[in-house]
């Protein structure tokens, strides 16, 4: 198997055009077109990291977090990312990240935290705009559902949990085709006039070339009339963070319990409890800071993320639980979701976990 073959599995899913700005996620050491044989997963990758992968007879590393995240002007081996990358290409051990567009997919990183929580009804916090796009294109009457099929196979119509949604509107179109030209139908130089389907169908943007280009291919005509819009919509499945529902209410004190016990901690920072039952729950993997208010706003009981400063909790403004409970631990599952992922799309394909802690942080 090719670097390419798995890279395109994890792009299909989470796409490099919904990373932050600020991000590098991709591929980081290797090149597409080498063979892949097993990859190592992990949250960071260092040198540890690295020389696991080789002992393991692994081509590959997955990782959550970039190891090249800001500029380098020089590989000297003079820090810990530098030596990284030289032992990676020592080795001829591939790097891929898969960080904020993880992170920004309904079903990646805050799913497995909800899942981990035991949460329902999943949807995300704070959706993306400008993330949708609508494709009207005219076709004859008798090709109207080949079109519609290439499209949904290339990922169009899909509105949250249905696919295949379309509208759909008869009528006439005229055309004269010109000398040289080779019409599907009509004689060049007349004006023709042919029943027409008008179908409209919305996709996300960044499938924009794939969706085309199988438009264009079922299309009988020479000439394709077709136009695109770009939608000001909220995506439901793009955004940051995710909000759920426990089963079952709890008390705080058993909630804050239950995400200790998921998450692996012996303690956690949170703001003053309440006094109230705790239902619906927000959550985000890492640096959740930036969505406190928008957790209390979408009327969140309690919010688990990480990296939250001092002032920064009182954005909880006493209305919801906001507890902290470290970057590594609240992403630490963010291996298993790529492992189960990589083996359901690739059966047969050697997706390990790192046996590597790579949490920088210790506490006594």
């Amino acid at each position: 198997m090719h670097l390419s073959d798995i890279i395109s599995i994890l792009e299909i899913w989470a796409p490099p055009a919904l990373q932050e700005d600020y991000d590098n996620s991709g591929l980081q050491v290797g090149a597409p077109d080498q063979e892949v044989k097993a990859a190592l997963i992990a949250l960071d990758c260092t040198e540890e990291v690295v020389a696991e992968a080789v002992r393991r007879g692994c081509d590959m590393v997955i990782a959550h977090h970039p190891v090249i995240f800001r500029g380098l002007k020089s590989i000297t081996g003079r820090t810990g990312v530098e030596r990284t990358l030289l032992a990676a290409i020592r080795h001829n051990v591939a790097i891929y990240a898969i960080h904020t567009n993880l992170d920004n997919v309904i079903t990646g990183v805050n799913a497995e935290i909800a899942a981990r929580l035991g949460l329902v009804d999943l949807r995300v916090l704070e959706p993306k705009a400008q993330q949708l796009s609508k494709l009207v294109v005219f076709v004859p009457d008798a090709y109207a559902e080949a079109v519609r099929s290439a499209l949904f196979s290339a990922g169009a119509g899909r509105i949250g949990d249905y696919d295949e949604c379309s509208y759909n509107l008869s009528g006439e179109g005229t055309f004269r085709a010109g000398e040289g030209t080779h019409a599907f139908v009509g004689t060049p130089g007349e004006r023709h006039v042919e029943p027409e389907t008008r179908i409209e169908t919305i996709f996300h943007a960044p499938l924009e070339r794939a969706v085309l280009a199988a438009m264009l291919r079922a299309h009988p005509y020479e000439e394709v009339a077709y136009d695109i819009y770009p939608l000001a919509n909220a995506h439901p499945g793009i955004g940051s963070g995710a909000i759920g529902r426990l089963p079952e209410p709890m008390d705080e004190a058993a909630f804050l319990d239950r995400v200790k016990q998921a998450f692996l901690v012996p303690a956690l920072k949170h703001t003053a409890l309440r006094g109230r039952p705790v239902e619906r729950v927000a959550v985000c993997g890492g640096s959740g800071a930036f969505l406190i208010g928008r957790a209390r706003a979408a009327g969140a009981d309690a919010y688990v993320t990480a990296d939250v400063k001092y002032h920064e909790f009182f954005g909880a403004e006493g209305q919801l639980v906001v507890a902290d409970i470290g970057h590594y631990e609240s992403e630490q599952f963010t291996m298993h979701l790529l492992q189960r992922h990589l083996r359901h799309k690739l059966p047969t394909f050697a997706a390990h976990l790192t046996e590597t802690v790579t949490n920088p942080v210790r506490v006594r």
